[in-house]
């Protein structure tokens, strides 16, 4: 017997969609058929991707977001509740960095990272799940989907990117914590860790020394690319993966279990 994942009808929000693994993301659901909801603070790119998608013969809105204000966030999932319906799946994408020593860090490199990875991510899904919430307990059999976008370096310590190393960990624990709270409302909450996927945040490092050498150092000596999580985006995000909630799912190609 077959299985073919379908998202007609359905409404997914992406945030940190105007580039990378958020961009490709939203390509992926309207791909299957779902209406994507881009959101993040760079609209006019938003605004591209959406032409993108709408070329492709999907659909597509934009809204502004900062994950990093909670007013911002209200107003976002208002806006895009609105403009398309209301929200099947999130797809919690947002996510910074900086590359430095913990010795290093100050205080306004650790707010950058822990507002947008953790404190913003908490509180999209928080805001989110309150009306997934209101709309189950009308309709008990209904089903929405969170993914969180987490990080091989939530399980394992990377050199450098320590404070990200503790934010996305903190993802982790979040989408355990959610997980077991709103699963009795029909949301499954699951989290997604990449390991080192090439995008054009960070295909420029992987073409220097130091880049190269810290690909030799992988199972397979290569980067991933986006669209390699496609399949597993979808798979989360289908009503079919109702009896998967609160995993942690590797998407690494053999990177941590070396």
């Amino acid at each position: 017997m077959g299985i073919e994942v379908n998202f007609e009808g359905k409404i997914a929000m992406v945030t940190g969609a105007s580039s990378g693994l958020g961009a490709r993301f939203a390509k992926a659901l309207a791909g299957a058929g779902a209406q994507v909801v881009l959101a993040s603070r760079r609209i006019e790119r938003l605004k591209e991707l959406r032409a993108e998608i709408e070329a492709e013969g999907g659909a597509a809105h934009v809204v502004a977001l900062d994950v990093t204000d909670l007013a911002s966030i209200k107003s976002a999932i208002a806006h895009a509740e609105t403009e398309a319906g209301p929200i099947d799946i999130l797809v919690n994408n947002s996510g910074v960095s900086t590359t430095q020593r913990l010795l290093d860090v100050n205080e306004e490199d650790y707010g950058y990272v822990m507002d947008t990875n953790l404190r913003g991510a908490f509180f999209m899904a928080q805001q989110t799940a309150k009306r997934m919430i209101q709309r189950a307990k009308g309709d008990p059999k209904k089903q929405h989907r969170i993914v969180n976008i987490a990080s091989v370096a939530g399980l394992r310590v990377l050199p450098q990117i320590g404070v990200y190393c503790m934010s996305k960990a903190g993802v982790v624990q979040m989408t355990k914590a959610m997980a077991v709270e709103w699963g009795r409302y029909g949301i499954n909450v699951n989290a997604i860790c990449p390991g080192y996927i090439a995008t054009e945040m960070n295909e420029d490092y992987f073409d220097t020394e130091q880049g190269k050498k810290l690909i030799e150092m992988l199972p397979r000596r290569r980067t991933g690319r986006p669209e390699d999580l496609d399949g597993l985006l979808l798979l989360l995000a289908a009503e079919e993966a109702h009896f998967i909630n609160g995993a942690i799912i590797t998407a690494d190609d053999g990177m941590t279990a070396q």
